[in-house]
């Protein structure tokens, strides 16, 4: 099926990578036009040179409100509406157990995951109303879902933003505004490697390792890929989900219904050896760090 998004305007944050880049270009097979937003401004440029007038590039960091309502400004102001914004922006978030936890990166991984989305739905709920409709789309995770997916902040965070979707679609829905959210499982990206703390060039270059690793932890033999999220997403954008809202939809592969080994994170243990952390290592660096004083 071809030109499910024809006429449509989308925000997509975290456009220049990973799953946000995915979304963008597969959008724009299907016929929408696209305001590109993330703080990668040379991978924006590119992404604009490569789709001429259906691609608008909008540096945006999510972590500034001013910023977010500006990416939904653009929409209006570049292609006259909007009909979707998917909230994707992210990041592995902090790695610290419980023990460790500081009110910083609390409030980091929070206002990145939970903020963003809600300045998102903010700014788009106003344009939408007003033209009758539209559909909004927050990435989650399995790790917001199950135990055991992910550190204990990001899977707080992402548990936030599958409720806030809920309730969202029950109070938008006579607005005839659609508000669903993506729960990816292991996905081939840059972000287990950032989670790990290497730098952007060098965690780009991980992502056919961890692929490799990403087939062994779920009941389907093979890799989650960008464009698997991108096609829930291109789905929940659609008329074609006209009747969808409040969903948290599952894209992972079969892994939380799978085998599961226990303990924080185990899960991801081979895709960790991939990037070339050890899963031993990075567990006793833990252990240390809950070990001192607070």
């Amino acid at each position: 099926m071809t030109g499910r998004l024809n006429g449509k305007v989308a925000v997509i944050t975290g456009a220049a990578s990973g799953i946000g880049h995915a979304t963008v270009e597969l959008f724009v097979r299907e016929g929408a036009k696209v305001i590109a937003a993330d703080i990668q401004d040379d991978k924006g440029a590119r992404l604009e040179e490569a789709h001429g007038a259906s691609v608008h590039y909008v540096h945006c960091n999510v972590m500034e409100e001013v910023q977010i309502k500006a990416a939904v400004d653009a929409a209006t102001a570049k292609f006259g509406r909007l009909d979707c914004i998917f909230n994707n922006a992210g990041s592995g978030g902090a790695l610290d157990p419980i023990e460790a936890i500081s009110a910083e990166s609390f409030a980091d991984v929070m206002n990145l995951h939970v903020r963003a989305a809600l300045w998102g739905m903010k700014y788009a709920v106003p344009v939408m109303r007003a033209a009758g409709g539209g559909s909004i789309i927050s990435t989650g995770s399995i790790a917001g879902l199950r135990s055991g997916y992910g550190p204990i902040l990001y899977s707080t965070a992402k548990g936030a933003v599958i409720h806030m979707t809920r309730v969202a679609a029950a109070m938008l829905g006579a607005d005839k505004i659609r508000v669903n959210c993506i729960c990816p499982g292991g996905i081939a990206t840059p972000i287990f490697a950032k989670a790990a703390g290497m730098a952007t060039q060098v965690a780009d270059t991980t992502v056919a390792a961890v692929a490799e690793a990403l087939k062994q932890i779920q009941p389907l033999p093979i890799a989650g890929q960008p464009e698997d999220i991108a096609e829930g997403a291109a789905y929940l954008a659609s008329d074609g989900a006209k009747f969808v809202s409040g969903h948290a939809l599952i894209i992972d592969g079969g892994i939380t219904v799978g085998e599961f080994r226990q303990g924080e994170g185990a899960a991801f243990a081979g895709v960790l050896q991939a990037v070339g952390v050890d899963p031993a290592a990075m567990q006793a660096v833990l252990a240390s760090l809950s070990a001192q004083p607070h």
